[in-house]
């Protein structure tokens, strides 16, 4: 018996693919508002207790009185840190 032969087809070569682009959305972005008011500091001595306060002023004294090897008055070193202290709050 006979083997049928295999007819040659032309094989069809499509075109080569692009990638799908997906549309671009831009992102949303938020503006804010300029602040209006002049005077935009913020006071941070509002945002800490009284009881915070006076503890930071404690332990700033005491490291002021223990680099003077406690040889200061109290009240001096008090002053000093109570100064320290509402300055760097004040920033």
């Amino acid at each position: 018996m006979a083997t049928p032969s295999k007819s040659t087809t032309a094989k069809k070569t499509a075109a080569p693919k692009t990638p799908t682009a997906k549309p671009v959305t831009p992102k949303k972005t938020t503006t804010r508002k300029a602040s209006t008011s002049k005077t935009k500091t913020t006071d941070t001595t509002s945002q800490i207790s009284p009881e915070e306060h006076y503890r930071m002023v404690e332990v700033a004294a005491y490291f002021l009185a223990e680099r003077n090897g406690f040889a200061g008055s109290p009240v001096e070193y008090w002053t000093a840190a109570e100064a320290q202290i509402n300055k760097l709050l004040s920033k």
